[in-house]
């Protein structure tokens, strides 16, 4: 039985895949292979997705096409499972993608802070108010490395106390601040937010996975979080050693046009990125096809 099958009223739990998006070779948006994938990776024990982060490119789609990925996941695997990312410069864009997210049947969405600039403390707050007017579940996401906006324990206990968040995607990779979420917020739901620090944070007490690798290798990624979360440390800890080459390409600048190739080599389609990201280098892409490759003879695909 899945997470979300246990957890009702928290579909954020589980592994939520942040879902690359299928292109053409002209760069449009698949959405009959976009749909496709989505279905796949819960056959395959993903618990959801999440379309529209960064993963998925959004930045650079038009608004009709993230609408249509949205309204796209929802068709596919029904709004339970889908959290999209709803982040924007403004807070009241943000508000319009969460009330589309909600039109559109989903039960969370997933909100960036402020990032057109280094906000203080009470832009986020106030942030994270205006979204929330919306009336949908929010999980923050703290990126203080692409965003640089730092959600810390202390400002996501505020967050949190005032009814704004119900979790947060941690992606700072110190995964001491687990501990120091959960003295403060003790109901805040800690995702695991970069896959190369999946182990220690599922430790730590993770509730879930935004999860970047699943999109090419779901199974053998979903064993690994449910004996990490199992405290299954055996099994968990081969895994991760296993995987661990792959994983790591999530924390890097490269990781869209990583996982990507990780899904053409094993046979699902990644295909090309936009502008401005370009495509690998010849050693890149060789580190990324060896140890995709190395996983595959495996049997880890």
């Amino acid at each position: 039985m899945t997470d979300n099958a246990l957890t009702g009223n928290r579909p954020w739990r589980g592994v939520l895949v942040a879902t690359a998006l299928p292109l053409n070779d002209d760069l449009s948006v698949n959405l009959d292979k976009y749909a496709d994938h989505c279905t796949w990776l819960v056959e395959n024990g993903c618990d959801g997705v999440v379309p529209n982060g960064s993963l998925g490119e959004y930045q650079v789609l038009s608004p009709e096409e993230r609408a249509k990925v949205v309204e796209t996941a929802v068709a596919a695997i029904g709004g339970q499972r889908v959290m999209p990312g709803v982040a924007a410069y403004g807070s009241a864009e943000a508000r319009r993608w969460a009330e589309q997210a909600r039109d559109a049947g989903c039960a969370s969405v997933m909100l960036l802070p402020p990032n057109a600039y280094r906000a203080d403390e009470r832009s986020v707050l106030a942030h994270y108010a205006e979204v929330a007017k919306a009336g949908v579940p929010i999980v923050a996401y703290n990126n203080p490395i692409d965003t640089k906006v730092d959600l810390v324990p202390e400002l996501l206990a505020k967050l949190h106390g005032e009814g704004y968040i119900h979790g947060v995607k941690e992606f700072s990779g110190d995964v001491r601040r687990a501990y120091r979420i959960a003295e403060l917020a003790p109901e805040l739901d800690l995702l695991i937010g970069a896959d190369d620090v999946l182990l220690e944070l599922a430790v730590a007490g993770a509730k879930g996975w935004v999860a970047g690798y699943p999109n090419a290798l779901p199974s053998a990624s979903v064993a690994l979080y449910r004996a990490a979360v199992a405290g299954d440390l055996d099994t968990a800890g081969k895994l991760y050693r296993q995987l661990h080459p792959l994983l790591r390409w999530d924390s890097k600048t490269e990781f869209v046009q990583a996982i990507k190739l990780s899904m053409d080599i094993v046979g699902r389609h990644g295909g090309p990125v936009r502008a401005p990201r370009v495509p690998l280098l010849p050693e890149q892409e060789q580190a990324v096809r060896e140890a995709t490759e190395r996983a595959v003879a495996a049997g880890l695909a």
